[in-house]
């Protein structure tokens, strides 16, 4: 039996740590808000042949120096520029004409994403996070009791704070994709802890542990197999995506690798030792 739960103030001073620097973070350098949240441009354009990505993003980075430029399908990118004005379009289409020898009908689209839209997205993402945690405190302290409901929003809200930490740091671009690997990593992070809960109660109308530490400690280590074996599978395939794919797709799969395993951690070191402290105190009380 592993002792876990015993070294809780240890689990939660590295969590703490990476937070505060990440919040700190945030403070002085705030979220790089992609265009979904800030408002800007997506030009859409047909190459219709093979073609080298990184001999385009010079000419778009010419007229955005934060342009971002990505593969879709159909031999076909988007270059998105939150500085990026309906003049200087015709420009920047015409240099990428002239190397590739297009069209005049392959700007295929030009789309200006308002900083209203922006906002509009910004307040739905929150609403949506906030209903599904929500919903999770209730069908979990229906299920097992309201602590354990607690321990688990609290565990999410550490996957939240940790994976927008990482973004902040590294200054990656939040939009779309990040909400739906926000929402997604959520609904992970859950389902991990609530196997550890379920062995929990298990464990406790068995009656043969003399202690909530004890229970804690024994139902963790008879789930850490399951859970390292779901992350480890789990990884394999989204680090995958991450390496093969296309911008859009690296863009939704790069979130998850890190909620997922700041979600596997939150679950062992955070909801668990939370769950034992606030019953221990309750005991003591």
């Amino acid at each position: 039996m592993f002792k876990i739960v015993e070294k809780s103030k240890l689990w939660f001073s590295i969590s703490i740590a990476i937070i505060v620097i990440g919040m700190a973070t945030w403070a002085f350098r705030g979220l790089n808000l992609g265009v979904d949240f800030k408002g800007g441009t997506v030009v859409t354009i047909r190459i219709g042949k093979a073609f080298d990505i990184t001999e385009i993003r010079p000419i778009a980075e010419k007229y955005d120096s934060q342009a971002i430029v990505r593969e879709i399908e159909g031999n076909e990118i988007t270059i998105t520029g939150q500085s990026l004005t309906q003049e200087e379009i015709p420009q920047l289409f015409s240099e990428i004409k002239a190397k590739y020898n297009l069209q005049d009908n392959d700007l295929r689209e030009t789309e200006h994403i308002g900083p209203s839209i922006g906002s509009e997205t910004r307040r739905s993402a929150f609403i949506s996070v906030v209903v599904a945690v929500f919903l999770m405190l209730v069908y979990i302290s229906f299920r097992f009791e309201y602590k354990s409901g607690v321990a688990a929003i609290l565990a999410l809200l550490h996957d939240v704070l940790v994976t927008i930490s990482v973004y902040v740091l590294l200054q990656i671009p939040v939009n779309n994709s990040f909400i739906a690997a926000m929402l997604t990593i959520l609904g992970y992070s859950i389902n991990d802890t609530i196997v550890v809960f379920d062995r929990i109660r298990e464990n406790n109308k068995l009656g043969k542990y003399k202690d909530f530490t004890t229970l804690a400690n024994a139902s963790i280590t008879q789930t850490l197999a399951r859970s390292i074996n779901t992350v480890l599978t789990t990884l394999f395939t989204i680090t995958s995506i991450y390496i093969l794919g296309v911008p859009s797709i690296k863009e939704f799969a790069l979130p998850l690798i890190v909620g997922i395993l700041s979600g596997t951690y939150s679950s062992i070191f955070i909801a668990t030792p939370i769950w034992m402290l606030w019953k221990n105190k309750g005991l003591k009380a």
